[in-house]
């Protein structure tokens, strides 16, 4: 064929179909550009396995959501300055009351702004929520073993995300600058000013110049506002990545194992479930909004140095570090001129300290136990006896101080002694958490007992049978395959052990404190008194094929 009658030649039709409308062939233009189609494709029909406390870290996104579209709305109107006005506003009783710009335009976003207060109240609730949902979340993943190996950086970002959501809630609570807030941030002085050699400095720098300063409610919005939500943005995605990359994890079942997941699609049913269960969490976040009123700036007026708010109290995720400081005995110590404030350092170090052995806790556990395997399917938390007895020691914890940082209300409100709840918190916080422990882990190896006893005898089912020799017995009905299965699919590790004390050349071995540290730890998590053996499948066949089966 020549060149001129190749030119003239008719070009072969495409088999590939027209676009219906513009929006498919806007879809066209995008995908020959992006790949839309093919990364569609192969994540669109990723499968998510269904349970009710997977929605807790749905319910963590979706705060953040509704947080994130309520803060839009407010910095439209919030002026964050603390230049002095006198107020001439909507609200008659603070008329003519001198007050920070700030305070002013909360005023004025609560009572002039259409819709602004309960704007306020819905980002105030949303707030909390996902702080609860936060650490409800990661409670569900640190007793259902979520955390193991492949996901131990996901842990840390959903460590971060808590973190960063406590320590931004403080913030945003504390930019109306009312006399409540205002009392925090007096507070949050004072540990600044507990840190030794620097504090002074951060304190300065923090505020800019002596408290109360002029810079602290500037800068508050700015960390606020930009700053920490940016950074738990890029977290929050880095973590959903990691949750489609790693796969999600599933309780055990029938079919299920490592190396699957069985649930449902993600388009188009559990988009459209995840959907209706977004506006179900905003409209019932609103409906708190619109009926139990949160942070009413108005009731306490604008702050000022020489005045405390009588029920002073911060937000209940804050209380950790309050009770603390109120447990904490004042002492001080002169060291070279200068005067060390351990009523306020040491809890200040024992804040962190817990937060870090919280976000430590998987690589501990993997070392500890040695395994290195990956995980997806959940533990139930009675398999596992020390690592749910440690998180109801630490819940219990928690919980102690939460009474510690509210002793004044209680004392208050329960006609009690001050003092009283003082040296509780302070006896609890040492006895508490050990308790709680035993009890715990008594309560785990109880129910593995109970579920023994149902795979080999089967359930109770109310019916009493006479025999013929006159005894009475009730009858047991055979468990479903379904529920053997998931009774009896945990494994159960065994502790790690020292070598032989000598080697086969009669050499006497030397075993460092680490390795002897690690294998008595080891020996507390898998080793005697610490799991019930589970029934053999000799044994099930030997009661039910009628030896002592009723």
């Amino acid at each position: 064929m020549t060149a001129s009658s190749t030119k003239g030649a008719a070009k072969p039709a495409s088999t590939r179909a027209k676009p219906a409308n513009k929006a498919e062939s806007a879809a066209d233009w995008v995908d020959g550009r992006l790949g839309l189609y093919t990364l569609a494709k192969s994540n669109l029909r990723k499968i998510f396995p269904d349970h009710w406390s997977f929605m807790l870290g749905e319910i963590c996104l979706y705060t953040f959501i509704i947080i994130i579209l309520t803060g839009v709305y407010l910095t439209l109107f919030f002026n964050p300055s603390m230049g002095e006005v006198v107020y001439h506003g909507s609200y008659a009783p603070l008329d003519g009351i001198r007050m920070s710009e700030a305070y002013a335009s909360t005023l004025r976003i609560s009572f002039e702004v259409r819709g602004g207060l309960l704007i306020r109240q819905i980002h105030h609730w949303a707030a909390i929520v996902f702080v609860a949902a936060m650490l409800v979340h990661m409670m569900r993943v640190f007793f259902t073993g979520a955390f193991r190996k492949p996901r131990e950086i996901n842990w840390l970002f959903g460590f971060l995300l808590l973190f960063l959501g406590m320590f931004d809630g403080f913030m945003g609570y504390s930019l109306p600058d009312d006399l409540l807030s205002g009392t925090g941030v007096r507070f949050m002085e004072g540990a600044v000013l507990a840190v030794p050699l620097v504090g002074t400095y951060l304190q300065m720098f923090l505020y800019g110049g002596e408290f109360p300063g002029t810079d602290i409610v500037p800068r508050f919005f700015t960390i606020h506002v930009l700053l920490i939500p940016g950074i738990m943005l890029g977290l929050l995605v880095a973590h959903l990545i990691l949750v489609f990359y790693h796969k999600h994890t599933q309780w055990a079942g029938p079919g299920k194992t490592e190396k699957n997941v069985v649930g449902m699609p993600l388009m188009p049913v559990y988009m459209a479930k995840a959907g209706g269960f977004f506006f179900l969490v905003f409209g019932i976040i609103s409906a708190c909004s619109a009926i139990a009123t949160v942070n009413p700036i108005w009731a306490y007026g604008p702050y000022r140095p020489d005045q405390v708010s009588t029920d002073a109290q911060p937000d209940w995720y804050m209380g950790f570090s309050e009770g603390l400081i109120r447990i904490m005995p004042g002492w001080e110590i002169g060291l070279w001129g200068h005067t060390l404030n351990l009523g306020v350092f040491v809890p200040l170090m024992v804040f962190p300290l817990v937060l870090v052995a919280i976000a430590v806790y998987p690589f501990i556990e993997s070392w500890v136990t040695g395994d290195k395997r990956e995980h997806h399917i959940l533990d139930r938390p009675r398999n596992a006896p020390v690592r749910t007895g440690l998180g109801a020691a630490w819940i219990s914890l928690y919980l102690v101080l939460l009474i510690g940082g509210g002793n004044d209300l209680l004392a208050t409100h329960l006609h009690l002694s001050l003092n009283d709840i003082t040296y509780f918190v302070r006896v609890g916080f040492f006895v508490v958490p050990v308790i709680t422990f035993f009890v715990t882990k008594r309560w785990c190896l109880g129910l593995q007992r109970r579920d023994k006893d149902k795979v080999l005898h089967g359930r109770e089912t109310g019916v009493i049978k006479r025999l013929p020799h006159g005894e009475f017995v009730e009858v047991h009905a055979q468990l479903p395959a379904a529920k053997l299965h998931t009774y009896t699919a945990h494994e159960q590790p065994q502790p790690l052990e020292l070598p032989a004390e000598f080697d086969e050349n009669g050499v006497k071995r030397k075993v460092g404190v680490i390795a002897k540290t690690r294998a008595k730890l080891s020996q507390g998590f898998y080793g005697e008194g610490t799991q019930i053996p589970k029934p053999t499948a000799e044994e099930h066949h030997e009661i039910t094929s009628g030896h002592g089966h009723h």
